[in-house]
């Protein structure tokens, strides 16, 4: 089984190349399931229903999120009714939606958690703490288990794929819009990558327009982003599972610009 965890897709310009590219990677890369962060997928934040149909006709199977998942209201409409749309799963109890999915495919359960970060983030409650009782809940259903951590700092990321290390298949990080060349399977045999990267404008900052950017780099006063136009940049990695064992076999790094 070969499994797409595609990075954050930003605004129209990443839906856009998120459904121009995903279906011929299926084909090309003989991947089975996708998983997508769409967090950013309607203008730069949050979800509307509108964006999240278009991840799902554009080729995702499962959609997590991150600290942007509020942004638009309409969101509270439709999550809570959603079965492969997950926020993180680290919010207080009580927050609508859920922190994790299982994502049948043929005689397999897939388990997606996602999860935040808390250094340079939104407070939270722990994830370490968090994802043991998620590993507890779905041992018996789980047969493979990826996790979006969706994080600021790197140390926190990589402290999260080691202690997961051995105990699941995957730890993709998101949030930073960068992808890094670090993808490894770490020595208990779990896939890592700092971060998967981003899904839209690729002349911009983060997704957003440049001169925005400087404007309030350099003027310190209040900006109203808008996000980028002009070429894109597609960045996944592909995860590769034993179907006898369920181990990981391999971690690819993708990453595709197109005008």
């Amino acid at each position: 089984m070969r499994v797409m965890l595609v990075g954050d897709v930003c605004g129209r310009p990443g839906r856009e190349v998120f459904s121009r590219l995903t279906s011929a990677l299926r084909r090309e890369k003989a991947v089975d399931v996708v998983i997508v962060n769409g967090e950013n997928s309607a203008g730069g934040k949050g979800f509307t229903r509108k964006s999240l149909d278009a991840l799902y006709h554009g080729g995702a199977d499962i959609v997590t999120s991150g600290n942007h998942v509020w942004d638009k209201k309409d969101v509270l409409e439709f999550i809570d009714d959603e079965p492969f749309l997950i926020r993180p799963a680290n919010y207080p109890e009580g927050a609508p939606g859920k922190g994790y999915c299982i994502y049948p495919y043929r005689a397999k359960n897939i388990a997606v958690i996602n999860m935040s970060g808390r250094v340079f983030m939104p407070d939270m409650d722990c994830p370490f703490q968090k994802i043991e009782g998620i590993l507890r809940e779905i041992r018996d259903e789980a047969d493979v288990v990826f996790l979006d951590f969706h994080a600021e700092a790197t140390s926190e990321k990589a402290a999260m794929g080691w202690y997961l290390d051995g105990r699941v298949n995957a730890v993709v990080g998101t949030h930073t819009h960068v992808q890094t060349a670090d993808e490894r399977l770490l020595p208990g045999g779990t896939a890592y990558i700092t971060d998967l990267g981003m899904t839209g404008p690729w002349d911009s900052v983060l997704g957003v327009r440049v001169d925005r950017v400087l404007e309030k780099f350099t003027t310190c006063r209040p900006v109203r982003f808008e996000v980028a136009e002009g070429p894109r940049v597609y960045c996944a990695v592909i995860v590769e599972i034993d179907d006898a064992t369920n181990r990981t076999r391999s971690i690819e790094r993708v990453m595709k610009t197109v005008d």
